[in-house]
């Protein structure tokens, strides 16, 4: 199988490189890759690894003809993709969170008209406000978004949470889940023409891995 596949770096890799080593690709080159980006293995695979944000834009493109990618990517992105499976690991959910104690959204919304919510996804955070009738600022942030309510930039966040320590650790607590994410089989929609046969199989076979 000579497919171009992106995986991504960080949290979602080991589990990635569980599912590619459970359907029969060869991922020791994947553990062994050092500082290597692309790793191509003779008659098999060429594996494109990157950060989780950028691998719809490399699927998108063309550069890989498959990739894994969590749910949240999509959602933000919204990328012109195939997504052809649940993968059913690196489970976590959207939120809004804000600190412990009154919840401060309605509030907000009642004095100012508005409420200020710091994000990295600001896709998401203005279509979930925009659909509860909610106007609300949105202040871009690519660090510690938990910071940014202890500080007052903002009444809360909407970030992801898997176990929920890193909110309890500086007083936030969910008060709104907005959608689950896990991670997500897609293709490249020239690649799953062509490679239909193929991609159907890898489908097939990574659906009863993860069952």
């Amino acid at each position: 199988m000579d497919l171009r596949v992106c995986v991504p770096l960080g949290a979602l890799f080991g589990d990635t490189l569980e599912v590619l080593d459970a359907v029969g690709l060869p991922v020791a080159p994947l553990r062994d890759a050092g500082r290597r980006l692309i790793i191509e293995v003779p008659g098999g695979p060429t594996y494109i690894t990157t950060r989780p944000s950028d691998v719809p834009t490399y699927v998108e493109s063309g550069a890989a003809d498959v990739g894994i990618v969590g749910r949240d990517v999509l959602l933000e992105r919204q990328p012109d993709v195939y997504e052809l499976a649940d993968l059913r690991f690196g489970g976590c959910r959207m939120s809004w969170c804000t600190p412990a104690g009154d919840d401060p959204t309605a509030d907000a919304v009642a004095r100012f008209g508005v409420v200020r919510v710091a994000t990295k996804y600001v896709n998401c955070a203005e279509r979930f406000f925009e659909s509860t009738g909610r106007k609300a600022e949105i202040v871009k942030v690519n660090g510690s978004v938990e910071l940014a309510p202890l500080v007052g930039l903002s009444d809360g966040i909407v970030d992801l949470v898997a176990t929920g320590r890193t909110l309890r650790e500086n007083g936030l607590v969910e008060r709104e889940a907005i959608f689950e994410s896990t991670a997500r089989l897609i293709a490249n929609r020239v690649s799953h023409k062509m490679r239909a046969a193929e991609l159907d199989d890898l489908v097939r076979r990574m659906e009863q891995v993860v069952a």
